[in-house]
This record gives C-alpha cells, sequence and structure tokens, in this order.
C-alpha cells in the first residue's frame, strides 16, 4: 500500500516572544529575545535568575472562564494554539469528519503548577481541602484531552511524553498515523508549564540552568561561553492532514512532512551520548524515511540548548551525518530567543521551521559572540539570513535518551 503524503495547513503558537504566530515570527526574524528575569517565582532563591515566560496570555479570550480554571497553565495554552490552527487551516470540524479528526499533543512534565499548589494545600489544610480536579488538571496527557473534547475531534488521542522530545515525538507520531491511514487530519504538537519552583529546583541541583545574570544574553547556543539552557514555556501546535483531504477542501499549505527518525542513546539519564551517537542515527532514519539526499537537506533547526554537550555533541552529529555538506547548511537555535520550551520546543520549532520555507528566510541564533573550536558549522549568528528553504530538518534531544528528527518539505504540488 502507498504511503499517503501528508501536509500542513494550520498553525497556532503560544510563546515568549508573541501569543500568536505572526507575533513569534516577527520576533524570531528580528532577533528578539522573549528571555528576561523570571516573574513566576521568587529569583531570588535560586542561582538561576532568567526565564522565557509567558506574557500577557489571557485563557479566557479561547475558552470559557469556568473551564479555563479546570486547566492547568500547560493545558490553557495547548487549548488557545490548537483552536488558532484550526481556525488557520479553516478546518470545520463536523459530525462528518470529527471521528477522523485525531489529537496528539506531547508534554515533558504536565501540570506541574497545579501539583504544586495542590500539595501545598494538602500539607496546609489536609487531604479533604485538595481538589477533585488535581488529577486531571495534572497528567501530561490532558492537554490533548481538552483539546479533543473544546474542539469535538474524536479521532486517535494521544500524549507521547519524552521530556525535551516529546513535542516532536507526538508531531512524528500524528505524521504517521495519516499516513497510514488510521485519521484523516491531527492536531499535534507540544505545550509546556514548567515555570514553578520544582522545576527551577530540580534543573538549578542538577546544573542545567544558565546563571549569566543578564536575560538578554543567557541563552547562547554553539557559543564558547554558554553555561546552560533558559527555561520556557508555552505551546505550539499544527493542524496535519492527508493531502488529498488538502486539496478537495482547497486548503493553504504551507509544507509537507516527509521525515521521522528517533532513537534511544541507552545510555545516561541526562547526559547525551558520546559524539551525539543517538542524535545520528536519528537524523539517517529521518532522511532515510524520507527518501531524500542528505545534500537536499537546506537548513537545521537544532536542538541547541546552550548547554555544554548538547550543542558540542549535536554539531559532531550534525558533520557526522552529512558530511561534507555539513559545510554548506546553514544551522541555527531559535532557543536563543525563546528559552528551552522543554516538552513543547519541537511544537514551536516544527512552527518555525515551516514559516522558514513559507517565507525563504532563516532565523538567527543570537547571542554568539564567541567561536568554539567544538562547534564549527554556520550558525547563522545574530542575524536572520534571506534564502531559499526548500527541505529544513528539525531536532529534538531529550533526557533518557531520547532523539527525535523531523523533516518538512516544501509543498510543489
Amino acid at each position: 500500500m502507498d504511503k499517503r503524503r501528508v501536509v500542513i495547513t494550520g498553525l497556532g503558537a503560544i510563546t515568549p516572544v508573541g501569543n500568536d504566530v505572526q507575533s513569534m515570527w516577527d520576533s524570531i526574524v528580528n532577533g528578539k529575545s522573549g528571555i528576561d528575569f523570571v516573574t513566576k517565582i521568587d529569583k531570588d532563591k535560586y542561582p538561576a535568575k532568567v526565564a522565557a515566560e509567558v506574557k500577557d496570555f489571557d485563557p479566557t479570550k479561547f475558552m470559557d472562564k469556568k473551564d479555563s480554571r479546570k486547566m492547568d497553565p500547560f493545558t490553557q495554552y495547548a487549548v488557545a494554539a490548537a483552536k488558532m490552527a484550526v481556525e488557520d487551516a479553516k478546518l470545520d470540524i463536523n459530525d462528518e469528519n470529527r471521528d477522523r479528526i485525531g489529537v496528539w499533543i506531547g508534554s515533558g512534565i504536565g501540570g506541574m503548577k497545579t501539583w504544586e499548589d495542590q500539595h501545598t494545600i494538602l500539607m496546609e489544610k489536609g487531604p479533604r481541602r485538595v481538589s477533585p480536579f488535581f488529577v486531571p488538571m495534572m497528567i501530561p496527557d490532558m492537554a490533548a484531552g481538552q483539546v479533543s473534547i473544546q474542539l469535538g475531534a474524536r479521532g486517535i488521542n494521544s500524549c507521547t511524553v519524552t521530556a525535551c522530545a516529546s513535542g516532536a515525538n507526538s508531531i512524528g507520531d500524528a505524521f504517521k498515523a495519516v499516513q497510514r491511514g488510521d485519521a484523516d487530519y491531527m492536531i499535534t504538537g507540544g505545550t509546556e508549564a514548567p515555570i514553578s519552583d520544582m522545576a527551577f529546583a530540580g534543573f538549578s541541583s542538577s546544573k542545567a540552568l544558565s546563571t549569566n545574570e543578564d536575560p538578554k544574553t543567557a541563552s547562547r547556543p554553539f557559543d564558547k561561553n554558554r553555561d546552560g539552557f533558559v527555561m520556557g514555556e508555552g505551546a505550539g501546535i499544527l493542524i496535519i492532514e492527508a493531502l488529498d483531504k488538502a486539496l478537495e477542501r482547497g486548503a493553504k499549505i504551507y509544507g509537507e512532512i516527509v521525515g521521522y527518525g528517533a532513537t534511544g542513546d541507552a545510555y545516561h539519564i541526562t547526559a547525551p551520548a558520546e559524539n551525539g551517537e543517538g542524535a545520528t542515527r536519528a537524523m539517517n532514519h529521518a532522511l532515510s524515511d524520507a527518501g531524500i539526499n542528505k545534500e537536499d537537506v537546506d537548513y537545521v533547526n537544532a536542538h541547541g540548548t546552550s548547554t555544554a554537550l548538547n550543542d558540542k555533541y549535536e554539531t559532531q552529529a550534525i558533520k557526522a551525518v552529512f558530511a561534507e555538506h555539513a559545510r554548506n547548511l546553514v544551522v541555527s537555535s531559535t532557543k536563543s530567543m525563546t528559552g528551552h520550551l522543554l516538552g513543547a520546543a519541537g511544537g514551536i520549532e516544527a512552527v518555525i521551521s515551516l514559516l522558514a520555507i513559507q517565507n525563504g528566510i532563516v532565523p538567527p541564533t543570537i547571542n554568539y559572540e564567541t567561536p568554539d573550536d567544538d562547534c564549527d558549522l554556520d550558525y547563522v549568528p545574530n542575524k536572520a539570513r534571506e534564502q531559499e528553504v526548500n527541505i529544513v530538518m528539525s531536532n529534538s534531544l531529550g533526557f533518557g535518551g531520547h532523539n527525535v528528527s523531523l523533516i518538512f518539505k516544501k509543498y510543489n504540488g
């Protein structure tokens, strides 16, 4: 049986650099950072002082106030981004198609704020005062569950939890569901709202967060002086559908998703495998799945977390996969502006990758000042670059040794 071609017809985003797709893209193209001193917790308690927070988000613009109170922020972000994506795709969800419209949205942590709030109530007021909504607000799959409920999508409903690869894995898994015919349309991506005392404490204890106290330069992927990632929050959602369905309804097509590679390091709970071996295999799998030559890839939207090992090993992996073509590639990390959205990173970076194809603009890696001998590719330093972009590879790598590569292609009929 021939594989069905799968295209992207709608985009939605809630991010630290804008609460809709256009605002986000304008910020990314102009190298504008969404990172500032953290306000959602007391920064004086922690060695890390900065975060990439979503600003001025009003959930009641996207859902009933009563409903919003039963959702953790990570779910609110997903519902908002999903509704924007469905509207962008002009997808009418009705009784005729709703059983063929699925939802697959990943989250690495789920309702961290809800967990903290309810634990405080438990400790201070006792178990009888814990909210009956505690469990359904906290569990990571509830973003997918609530999006389904809010939009009436009754097809396959799932959530992939693979730490910082959750969003990318979910998009890849949704892509395969459409490709093999399990669904005709999928609402897919990633969401996260991790800026909380427990998350900050945990990542600070593991010395993963940047302690640079200048918010605008704290995230500096591939720069020699990088010292850790900056925690971010938000959601990135795509509407993907079978090409024949998109053509049938005259949908705008942002691009085609053609490749998905996923591997495990079997190495370490937090550190990437030596020399980026697992990432290398994921990228090779994605190229094979897409049936394209490595020389056809124009741009790699890197995982690029601004941590010492990730940036070094991802660079090595790119060179191992692309060989001489690595010198012709452009590579950038938009985490330099958005921070690291953990499970949502693959979602918003997929949106950014498709906009790079659509607009012929490669986003920059900002705060790139001091070259590192271990990181010697073209990282599009500090300023966006106009060039034709036909094929993008987007990488996401997660704690636990999860490696994901997605390949997006310009739609040419």
